[in-house]
């Protein structure tokens, strides 16, 4: 993610938070898979839990409207980390 340096002050702590939340998820993960847990079912679980967790703060509608647009970005490689390219 390439940040701009015209950034408020707000965007950069968001920015950075989101930094601090994805390492603290990723660390748990590494943990659960040294632990033996599947990847797949560490997976469909961490799904759910974000999924119920923004249900409950911003409700069924507004989460099946951000979710909707999910399989063409799946599709696009936004969530592809280790690409491919030739």
């Amino acid at each position: 993610m390439l940040k701009s340096e015209t950034n408020s002050p707000d965007e950069k702590r968001i920015g950075e938070q989101k930094t601090v939340a994805l390492r603290y998820i990723l660390d748990a993960w590494e943990e659960a898979v040294y632990d033996g847990i599947e990847p797949d079912l560490l997976a469909r679980a961490a799904m759910f839990a974000a999924l119920s967790d923004m249900v409950a703060s911003y409700g069924e509608e507004s989460v099946a409207d951000l979710t909707a647009g999910l399989a063409e970005r799946v599709r696009h490689g936004e969530f592809t980390v280790n690409r491919v390219t030739q």
